[in-house]
């Protein structure tokens, strides 16, 4: 077959990067970023998002990819369109997601991280972050109560959990490994209907199936009920099926809610389950000394999940997955032993190899993030963080309740506050199925127009019967009283005329 003609010939002792024009280009994205990225999208002037329907987005960001590249002017201006259009999740006004606020430190770890391209894997290609991830895991534990354990930083607290739900299969059935579901029973684990969808969908991948899922009753504040977890326990054996996990929460997504995880470590240590709790975003509450009474008994956990890119602000992502465990039981369930990557005759100690123990091989060293963050701060700073967001939560939820027509949903545990906005036109309805079918459709009209305007991002969501409300995540120490009473202000002056 004859192949194309190049149409210029390579010249291969000519590099085809220009240093200098590299440089260059570095440097003026830096101050880009800078301004625009960091000091424009953390003032409050400044618009949260500006917002611009997909249709029209696609054209003005002209995203054909072509035979030819673009100037440096040219491709300075796209960074800066795409900074444009982009929500700035770190403005002291968005209050949209588990996440939010700037950073500097873990920021600036991160730039290092992307400059440095390095992949933790082994020592010799990541010796400082090897080490670096060891150290943060040990210090996690230990905050968690741990004498001792295992663990790694992975993409994501879904990944964390489904590491989690992997490992307690192994753990009660280690023929897995090698000879797949044919050597397994049916395997059920249990968790609570405020979970993280991340459990029913580890199920499905792990091959466990969303059936053998066991769906545990919570109460009225969103936490899992004991007895009935015990219940269900009792069930799924008398059917002939093997539990052998239970999943707790500690800090659920809409309510904030924390398991009474002692009690559930009593079943579990009972009926020899494995005791997994996601702490993705309840686990800073450990860094209070006021408040980590919230995940009380947490150190019987086998296995816990805390993302420190939550209530801690450390970049995304970051990602903590740990077990309490000293049998190497991570390695024993992922090792696939590659022999070009892992040899045993290196001239270093290989125990500091970790990459054998992940389900990826490409891994970024993100406890780095977690480590310049915890350098800077100290433990005592972040405890103020921690304790300032939920004192930050308390004040909203004294103004809502001193406020004409706002609801508050129930007393927050956390920094989740959830509440309603009823506007005057539904103020003299009775508390009956029309006002709420008509309030279900009021803050998805809010959300929409505090979008278009750019002045703040709120979420809602429905939950059970109940209608659409707002759910405020508070966790920047930027934020301020007044920053929480704008946001009330901006809801009911969006929404009176509904």
């Amino acid at each position: 077959m004859e192949l194309t003609p190049p149409t210029q010939d390579l010249v291969l002792d000519q590099p085809t990067l220009d240093v200098s024009s590299a440089e260059s280009f570095l440097q003026q994205s830096m101050d880009l970023i800078l301004e625009d990225a960091v000091m424009k999208a953390t003032d409050r002037s400044q618009k949260v998002c500006e917002w611009v329907p997909p249709e029209q987005l696609q054209q003005l960001l002209d995203l054909d990819l072509r035979d030819t590249g673009e100037s440096e002017e040219a491709l300075l201006r796209r960074c800066r369109d795409v900074i444009k259009y982009s929500v700035k999740t770190a403005h002291p006004r968005f209050f949209n997601q588990l996440y939010g606020g700037m950073e500097p430190y873990s920021m600036t770890a991160s730039f290092i991280i992307e400059a440095l391209k390095p992949s933790i894997y082994t020592y010799e290609v990541a010796p400082v972050f090897t080490v670096m991830e060891k150290a943060v895991l040990k210090k996690m534990m230990e905050v968690i109560g741990w004498e001792d354990g295992d663990g790694i930083f992975n993409a994501g607290g879904s990944l964390s959990n489904m590491y989690a739900v992997n490992l307690a299969r192994f753990h009660h059935c280690p023929d897995i490994k090698e000879c797949g579901m044919s050597a397994s029973p049916r395997l059920v684990l249990f968790t609570s209907q405020e979970c993280h969808y991340s459990i029913a969908k580890a199920a499905a991948f792990l091959g466990i199936g969303t059936k053998n899922v066991y769906v545990v009753p919570s109460d009225e504040r969103g936490k899992m009920i004991p007895g009935a977890l015990e219940e269900l326990i009792v069930k799924a054996t008398h059917e002939g099926a093997q539990p052998f996990m239970v999943n707790a929460t500690a800090g659920t997504t809409v309510l904030g809610a924390f398991d009474p995880i002692h009690q559930i470590a009593d079943i579990c240590e009972k009926y020899g389950l494995w005791l997994h709790i996601d702490a993705c975003w309840g686990g800073a509450a450990l860094l209070s000394k006021k408040h980590r009474h919230l995940l009380k008994g947490i150190h019987r956990a086998n296995s816990v999940a805390w993302n420190p890119h939550k209530m801690m602000m450390a970049c995304l992502q970051c990602c903590a997955f740990m077990v309490r465990d000293q049998t190497h039981l991570l390695q024993r369930c992922y090792s696939a032993k590659a022999s070009y990557l892992f040899q045993v005759d290196k001239f270093y100690d290989v125990s500091f190899d970790c990459g054998d123990k992940s389900i990826q091989c490409s891994r970024k060293p993100d406890a780095f993030k977690v480590w310049l963050l915890w350098k800077a701060l100290g433990t005592s700073r972040l405890e103020q963080r921690v304790d300032r967001a939920l004192a930050m939560a308390q004040y909203l939820t004294q103004q809502i309740k001193a406020r004409e027509g706002f609801r508050l949903l129930m007393e927050p545990e956390y920094t989740n506050v959830c509440f309603w906005y009823i506007p005057p036109s539904l103020r003299q309805l009775p508390d009956c199925p029309e006002l709420w079918d008509k309030l279900h459709k009021v803050a998805p009209v809010i959300k929409e127009r505090m979008m278009k305007k750019g002045s703040l991002m709120v979420g809602y969501q429905p939950h059970g019967d109940r209608a659409n409300f707002f759910r405020m995540i508070i966790i920047s120490p930027q934020v301020s009283t007044a920053d929480m009473d704008f946001v009330l202000d901006e809801i009911q002056s969006l929404g009176q005329d509904l």
